[in-house]
């Protein structure tokens, strides 16, 4: 990716690195860019969505700033989740879309992401295309002033819309089932308890009372000890929790053990399969989805495509081949027949809608999909070390001697964060023993060759 955009637009610690000037100028580039090609020669509108977080407002009014300097609208949809901002660009026809948040980061990060009309996140050319106009060609930027300047307004029923939206793809009212629902602090707090309660479900809210400091804190679907514990003792059928800006869902069964995105795609596509709903009886994963994923669809005769990780090759993916579900490990589901991107949300309906339907818990319904044993280890690296790690002979050659001892019982996965300043190190295989002891020991070398901190 390029200077500015990783694999999910533009994003850093807010302020000091994502700074206001960077998003008054991301706005300027962005609405030249994507309204440049205005069939109709009217005044282009662009919506912009925000999170919780402190940061947010800051950055609005910064992107405002320089979308309207261009001489474009803008409407804004207060705080939405991102999968709301793609389905309202779309339904209302606007020129395109941004969203305010970092996704499952802490609050110190934020983020840009652009939404196309279309409702789709941008190809990597068009970003390039917005990143050469700020760095390379700020001279073509042309100010507006006088009455040619853009104006600013309000969605007003911008959550009620996407609320509607996702309420109207069940089958079914989820009258028998109580669920917990953790929402991060995040944006899912404006919008989930409404939805699902609609839906008929019982509901019990964790994390739902965002500050601005507390979004993804000790909560959401990268923090889910809280919720397991609550499902177990107030006896609920099912826990769902989403991230920061409600892109993502991971879900709890009644025993507390935590049901992952890879689980998720399964049992779904199945049921789907059951209607005759899976377009091409086929699912799109990323290469870091467990070998069980892939077991048990092969039992249940479906096929998997496999991409690079990020949900945008999957979304590519998708298009390019006719597929309508794919997604990552991480609870970042895309339905194509409902959306233009990954919706935790949506993702939580029609799980529910699969409970109420086949009338099986969740835990029955994922107890034949096999675990094979894969640890994923994050390894904290500078600036300067990025795009290095596989440029030193030690790291590699331990890699290679890794792969070479797990055969074909297992295998080995490093990559960089798109998103953050991390190395990740993901093994897999029938022997947790052999999946522990080299996952120790390629940590142990990148951290001795680049000396950085660990996280699990």
């Amino acid at each position: 990716m390029g200077r500015l955009f990783g694999t999910d637009g533009a994003r850093g610690v807010a302020i000091t690195e994502l700074t206001c000037e960077t998003a008054m100028q991301i706005g300027r580039a962005a609405a030249m860019v994507l309204t440049k090609h205005k069939a109709d020669g009217g005044k282009a509108k662009i919506f912009i969505g925000k999170d919780t977080r402190i940061s947010s407002d800051v950055l609005e009014a910064a992107l405002v700033a320089g979308i309207t300097s261009v001489g474009v609208d803008v409407e804004l949809l207060g705080v939405v989740p991102t999968p709301a901002v793609a389905f309202l660009v779309k339904k209302h026809g606007a020129d395109a879309g941004v969203m305010i948040s970092a996704s499952h980061n802490s609050v110190e990060y934020n983020g840009i992401k652009l939404f196309a009309g279309t409702g789709f996140k941008l190809p990597d050319s068009v970003e390039e295309e917005i990143e050469e106009l700020i760095l390379d060609k700020p001279q073509e930027i042309k100010l507006k002033d006088g009455c040619d300047l853009g104006r600013v307004c309000v969605l007003a029923d911008a959550a009620e819309e996407y609320i509607a939206h996702l309420e109207s793809t069940a089958d079914c009212q989820f009258d028998d089932l109580t669920v917990a629902i953790d929402c991060a602090n995040g944006s899912a707090s404006v919008t989930a308890e409404k939805l699902f309660t609609r839906l008929g479900a019982k509901c019990h809210m964790l994390s739902n009372t965002p500050d601005g400091t507390n979004i993804n804190l000790n909560c959401g679907s990268t923090h889910l000890e809280n919720l397991q514990l609550f499902v177990q003792e107030n006896q609920c059928d099912l826990g769902v929790a989403f991230d920061g800006d409600a892109d993502r869902c991971l879900a709890v069964d009644n025993a507390g053990n935590v049901i992952d995105g890879d689980k998720l795609i399964a049992v779904i596509s199945d049921y789907m399969a059951e209607k005759e709903t899976l377009k091409n009886n086929t699912a799109v994963v990323t290469v870091m989805s467990n070998l069980g994923f892939h077991t048990y669809m092969k039992e249940k005769g479906l096929e998997t495509v496999c991409t690079a990780v990020g949900d945008r090759y999957v979304l590519e993916e998708m298009l390019k081949s006719g597929y309508n579900i794919g997604g990552e490990q991480s609870g970042h589901i895309i339905f194509l027949d409902y959306a233009t991107t990954g919706d935790g949300q949506l993702t939580a309906v029609q799980l529910m809608n699969l409970l109420v339907m086949s009338r099986k818990s969740l835990r029955k319904l994922t107890k034949e999909i096999p675990d094979y044993p894969q640890i994923l280890i994050n390894v904290k690296i500078n600036e300067e070390q990025k795009g290095k790690w596989d440029k030193v002979k030690a790291i590699t050659d331990v890699i290679k001697e890794a792969e070479n001892a797990m055969g074909d019982k297992g295998r080995i996965l490093v990559r960089e964060s798109g998103t953050e300043p991390l190395l990740r190190i993901m093994a897999e295989g029938t022997s947790e023993e052999s999946v522990n002891y080299w996952v120790d020991i390629i940590t142990k070398t990148v951290e001795k060759e680049l000396c950085s901190e660990t996280e699990v």
